[in-house]
């Protein structure tokens, strides 16, 4: 079950920090995609079905076809933490090596992308704010870590508990 468990969150962790890997070859780790948001999250749910396998196979083939809801949950979250920790350690390296710029750029994009949308002066002083507070914040490796977790974590534990409620059953 842990051989299961641990190969299971490698892929997951591999799908989900691919688009990291593939504009860092690219070497287009500097772009901002306007639709960067949804194709991550799109890959990270992917990389999550990967434990409705994992959980299955756990039941099926570990447990004699039988799972309560708390060890299918557990399959799941011990995949999200260890796919969510490869997706941390990809990104800190992407960060540090190639885009230490990150949270500045990412804010110049923002508000120029308010700007051009024709928000308000007010909307564009608030957001410019909480952007220099965030690239403030972004300078302390430790919240760089609790951010990214915070960006992945959420999506498995989501995938966890629906796979749980879906694949759990009882003797009889």
């Amino acid at each position: 079950m842990k051989k299961t468990i641990l190969i299971y969150g490698i892929i997951a962790g591999v799908i989900s920090v691919s688009p990291f890997i593939g504009m860092m070859a690219l070497g287009k780790g500097e772009q901002y995609e306007e639709h960067g948001m949804i194709y991550g999250y799109s890959l990270m749910i992917l990389a999550f079905s990967f434990i409705f396998v994992a959980t299955k196979i756990n039941r099926d083939k570990y447990n004699g076809g039988v799972l309560s809801f708390g060890r299918a949950f557990l399959v799941g979250l011990y995949i999200t933490l260890i796919a969510s920790t490869v997706y941390v350690g990809a990104w800190l390296i992407d960060y540090y090596c190639f885009i230490p710029d990150f949270a500045e750029k990412y804010a110049t994009s923002s508000i120029a992308h308010l700007k051009a949308s024709g928000a308000s002066p007010a909307k564009i002083a608030q957001e410019t704010a909480s952007m220099a507070s965030m690239a403030q914040m972004y300078k302390n490796p430790l919240f760089v870590i609790l951010l990214t977790y915070m960006e992945i974590v959420p999506v498995g534990l989501v995938v966890s508990l629906l796979s749980a409620l879906i694949l759990k059953k009882r003797k009889g």
